[in-house]
């Protein structure tokens, strides 16, 4: 009752209904609070929408404008103006036991997979992927090539298709590019937990001022996303314990945003830390005859309508005939890379060059690139020390005291003496207490800020140079190591590009004996990688040198030798083709007469590479041999010597050859745009069944459009079901480039054969456990295509017991399993698995 006394029943009353009503209110409102909060979140989003947009355009239009630049002749076009489209072979297609096989032609099948000698399949033209064809499966790529083939041109195209948003991309349309020389990575990352620091310093870099800070963001936000394409140029240039680092970081990173797609340079001999991360090896191929003209001309069109038209060329001497230029440029373009072609090239147009050997080309545009009054010997010292010290990416500041001798001081006018240390020691100014006056250079000034400014050396933020082409770095060492004893330097050094490119060059300017002599004691089956490395130098190197002949018969061995993979002897005819020596067509014309066919099938293979016309006889009556791989390479021999008696043999073939070989015919002439196409042209108007069969299979390798016209009318016209079958199947295989993508493997625990296989032994394939124990059991299976299929998981446990069986495959009677167990063996080999000789397991 006291309580009651002292609460007024009107303000209880009140005050119950106010609450009611704000209750009431706070009830409907709620809605619209919900609606205000996720308003005010759109906004948030909307706005760091724009802010990552804006930064994005920022950075994919500066990747464009930097990877316009990434080429040889920056200074003169840019990269869409005289670009080649850069192709890569297709490895060996992996086997699903009781999967669809995939299509190939009968050149693929016939020329050996070679990847570390792209010249030999410039000839025969196999199956090729673009790289945003090649990027159409799911993993990452390692572009694999010999210094000078492109793989920087490569990534740079790459580049600047992902900076536009490119539809030839694909489902990686929108995938924002990331592109960086290794030496723009800050390695290792301080932290591996923040792995992405690495990718956001690098990036920063080049960024406007007003995007550095929102940097981070961006790197986070495309990572996180799986839109990011990391093209990380360089790899193939630095030594293995650099690779290490650069690999390390590819882990790292893929482990915390595993849709990252990566794609790196590599060399074909040494691939350390990628293969075990899953990466595929992809070589790049070497540009056709008709590639190197259209890019002759090319370059012609382009120096006519800009460089010729600049004053200097105005008043200069009168200008040789274009004509006569890209004519004397077309005979003497054979086995050139892209970077010594570009080079003979505007040495012709610039009227500058040296002298007309390959050599001298190389050396007139170092001349080009060097600072004006630069000694010769002060770039040759600089890149011996590069290449002694194996840093191929250098401390500026401890450069600087290996060309001291050669910096000229602040105060030296241009065009003034250089002056002696001696001399310069009498002039220097004494300061307090006697001691000298150090001027204090930075990497921007003195003799190497020079070479910076002139483009010879590339210079990063962070105390790191390089120069600007391994090529470069190794044509200076190894003029001047011709003067010292190095080879010992050299051969105890680990394998990377600077070593190989520097004895290249010392072979190619004194004697190489020593050295030689050296790699031949340290080849080796099953790669021979030293023999291989050395026969490069022999194309350079002096007629009269005195190891000549040794290397010439080691490798006449190895091509000789039967029951070896034919893509290991299919390497010893490349090296002679490579060699351009007048004396390989006179051996590969004796090999064609042996009883081996597999050493008559590679010597006619060598025959067409080098073009002998006095081989045509040979190559008729080869046609009729009793081996169908003999029969398909003379059709495509025949092709490639591109003479008016040859194709004339090879059309006969296609009239009147049995049906394998007609088909052969059909593929081989598809290499020639002029009678080649025009017989297939004519052949598939011909009331002949199999003619217009074989026709079509040579139609499905021109890729002009006025083919896959004709294509698609026979398929729907032609009266015969197994040419529209044919028709079918060649269409099918042009527009599912897809299907030759290399693709990431399944996990053992998620392969239907494997599971099956397993299942019928009395075990299972649990996820996590190795199942390396069955698989070897599914290397002796009677089953070819389950052996082949287990190859592919087993090259990831390279232990003892595998390698062993590897090698026992390597070296049956069956030729599919013998080459593919060699494949798999050369991808261990370049990941640094050190593979023992034959001999060790009683074998060879």
């Amino acid at each position: 009752m006291f309580f009651l006394n002292f609460i007024d029943p009107l303000s209880f009353i009140a005050g119950f209904a106010s609450a009611t009503v704000i209750w009431f209110l706070l009830g409907r409102a709620r809605p619209l609070l919900a609606e205000l909060r996720e308003g005010l979140k759109e906004q948030r989003e909307q706005a760091q929408t724009r802010k990552t947009s804006s930064v994005e355009e920022n950075h994919r239009r500066l990747t464009l404008r930097r990877a316009q630049g990434m080429h040889l002749a920056a200074q003169l076009f840019a990269l869409d103006e005289i670009l080649q489209e850069p192709t890569v072979i297709i490895p060996p297609a992996p086997v699903e036991p009781g999967g669809a096989t995939r299509f190939e032609d009968v050149v693929t099948q016939t020329l050996p997979y070679m990847p570390a000698w792209p010249e030999v399949a410039a000839v025969y033209q196999p199956h090729t992927l673009t790289l945003p064809q090649a990027l159409g499966g799911d993993t990452n790529i390692v572009i694999i090539g010999q210094p000078g083939t492109g793989k920087t041109v490569a990534l740079a195209h790459l580049a600047s298709l992902a900076a536009n948003h490119s539809e030839q991309l694909g489902e990686l349309q929108e995938f924002v590019p990331f592109h960086f020389h290794v030496a723009d990575l800050n390695l290792p990352a301080q932290d591996p937990k923040n792995i992405l620091s690495v990718i956001v310093d690098a990036a920063s870099e080049n960024a406007p001022m007003f995007d550095v800070g929102k940097m981070p963001a961006f790197v986070q936000s495309v990572f996180k996303g799986g839109q990011a394409l990391l093209l990380v140029d360089g790899y193939d240039e630095i030594t293995p314990d650099e690779q290490t680092l650069v690999a390390e970081f590819f882990k790292l990173l893929l482990k915390a945003h595993p849709k990252t797609r990566i794609v790196t340079t590599g060399a074909p001999e040494y691939l350390d830390g990628l293969i075990p991360l899953g990466f595929v090896p992809l070589a790049l191929c070497s540009w056709t005859e008709l590639g190197n003209q259209k890019f002759v001309d090319q370059w012609s069109e382009l120096w006519a309508r800009t460089v010729a038209m600049e004053a200097w060329a105005q008043t200069g001497p009168e200008q040789v005939d274009p004509l006569l230029i890209n004519s004397w440029l077309g005979s003497e373009s054979l086995n050139l890379s892209p970077l010594e072609l570009t080079l003979k090239i505007w040495g012709a147009y610039a009227g500058d060059s040296l002298g007309p050997h390959i050599l001298e080309t190389i050396a007139t545009h170092i001349r080009r690139l060097a600072p004006a009054n630069t000694p010769l010997a002060a770039l040759e010292t600089l890149a011996m020390q590069v290449v002694v010290s194996a840093t191929p990416v250098f401390d500026p500041r401890k450069a600087r005291e290996w060309v001291k001798s050669f910096e000229v001081t602040e105060e030296a006018q241009e065009g003034e003496p250089v002056q002696s240390p001696e001399e310069e020691a009498q002039e220097t100014p004494k300061g307090k207490k006697g001691k000298k006056v150090e001027k204090v250079s930075t990497p921007n000034t003195g003799l190497l800020g020079k070479m910076s400014t002139s483009g010879l050396l590339v210079a990063y933020s962070n105390n790191r140079m390089r120069f600007v082409h391994p090529v470069f770095a190794g044509y200076l060492a190894g003029h001047a190591l011709t003067n010292y004893n190095a080879e010992e330097t050299l051969l105890n050094q680990p394998d990377w590009s600077g070593k190989y490119l520097t004895m290249r060059f010392i072979a190619a300017h004194g004697d190489a004996s020593r050295l030689v002599q050296a790699m031949l004691e340290f080849s080796r089956l099953p790669m021979h990688r030293p023999l291989f490395a050395a026969a490069r130098w022999l194309r350079d190197a002096p007629r009269n040198a005195p190891w000549r002949g040794k290397m010439f018969g080691t490798l006449a061995a190895i091509l000789q030798t039967d029951g070896i993979p034919l893509s290991l002897r299919g390497q010893a005819m490349a090296a002679f083709v490579y060699s351009n020596d007048p004396s390989a067509a006179a051996l590969f014309r004796q090999f064609a007469t042996s009883g081996s066919f597999e050493l008559v099938h590679l010597a006619i293979l060598g025959v067409g590479a080098v073009r002998d016309t006095k081989s045509l006889k040979l190559l008729e009556s080869a046609l009729n041999a009793p081996s169908l791989s003999v029969k398909r390479a003379a059709c495509m021999a025949l092709a490639a010597i591109n003479t008016n008696e040859s194709l004339e043999i090879a059309a006969h073939a296609l009239l009147n050859g049995e049906e394998d070989v007609r088909r052969a015919a059909g593929e081989a002439l598809a290499n020639d745009p002029n009678e080649g196409h025009a017989m297939l042209r004519d052949g598939i108007t011909i009331n002949d069944i199999l003619l217009r069969r074989a026709v079509i299979y040579g139609l499905g390798r021109v890729r002009d459009e006025w083919a896959t016209d004709l294509l698609k009318k026979v398929q729907i016209e032609d009266e015969q079901w197994v040419v529209r079958n044919a028709a079918t199947e060649v269409l099918e295989m042009r527009t599912h480039s897809a299907a030759f993508a290399p693709m990431r493997p399944k996990a053992p625990h998620e392969t239907p054969w494997l599971i099956e296989f397993a299942a019928k032994k009395g075990v299972g394939v649990s996820p996590g456990v190795p199942a390396t124990d069955i698989l070897l059991v599914a290397l002796k299976d009677e089953n070819p295509e389950v052996r082949l299929a287990a190859l592919q998981f087993l090259k990831y446990t390279p232990q003892d017991v595998v390698l062993k069986q590897m090698y026992e495959a390597m070296y049956k009677d069956d030729p599919e399993l013998r080459e593919a167990s060699y494949n798999v063996l050369w991808e261990l080999g370049t990941a640094g698995v050190k593979l023992p000789h034959p001999s060790e397991y009683g074998l060879g």
